[in-house]
């Protein structure tokens, strides 16, 4: 899959970690059905492995599905039999490398202007810049596009719904959303907040545009 086009026209990266695997699968199903293409599934969280292949059975072959938190090379080989289709990483660890290797596109975890040019350099299709609220928002981000302006960068930590338009409006590709979207759906929390809410961060990125 071309990862960088798809956050281009999506916008919105939903990240599911949770407790409690049917309930993390249920979170997963139910943000398809509300219109976000985009999931990934933490491997931080509960049989997250097993979340990932039965999301996957459930939503078949052709949907992008990703896995998160993939540290090391052994995380990208078993994400990708459970059938991820991108990765998505909080650093440059050895994840990186063996998912590209693997033909999965990476969305890889970025803070600094030496992160950025290293994982450009190791083949990451696009930037997860993290934790994006305690590095400075959406002025950090601003900092950045100025020696990296065709750089596709994902902000994630901290994305409520004013802060994607905010994120959007300054530049970023796309959003990474984990708890403001999914709450606490993922631990067997409510399924109607979870839809209002995703509703509300598809709005959102509909109608803010990239600088």
């Amino acid at each position: 899959m071309d990862l960088r086009a798809a956050l281009a026209s999506r916008r919105l990266l939903a990240i599911v970690r949770g407790g409690d695997p049917d309930a993390a699968l249920r979170t997963v199903l139910t943000l398809a059905e509300e219109g976000i293409e985009l999931i990934e599934v933490s491997l931080s969280g509960a049989d997250a492995l097993g979340v990932l292949a039965r999301a996957r059975k459930e939503l078949g072959p052709d949907r992008p599905l990703g896995a998160g938190t993939v540290l090391t090379a052994a995380d990208a080989h078993a994400a990708h039999r459970a059938g991820a289709t991108f990765a998505v990483t909080p650093g440059l660890g050895a994840g990186v490398d063996t998912a590209v290797g693997l033909g999965m596109p990476v969305l890889a975890g970025v803070l600094t202007p030496t992160d950025v040019i290293a994982a450009q350099a190791r083949g990451a299709a696009a930037l997860k810049l993290f934790p994006a609220a305690e590095a400075g928002g959406e002025g950090y981000l601003k900092a950045l596009r100025g020696p990296f302006p065709d750089t596709a960068f994902v902000p994630v930590g901290g994305v409520d719904v004013d802060a994607a338009r905010a994120y959007l409006t300054a530049g970023a590709t796309a959003v990474g959303v984990g708890s403001p979207l999914v709450g606490d759906a993922a631990d067997g929390g409510s399924i109607a907040g979870l839809r209002d809410r995703a509703r509300a961060f598809r709005a959102a990125v509909r109608t803010e545009g990239q600088a």
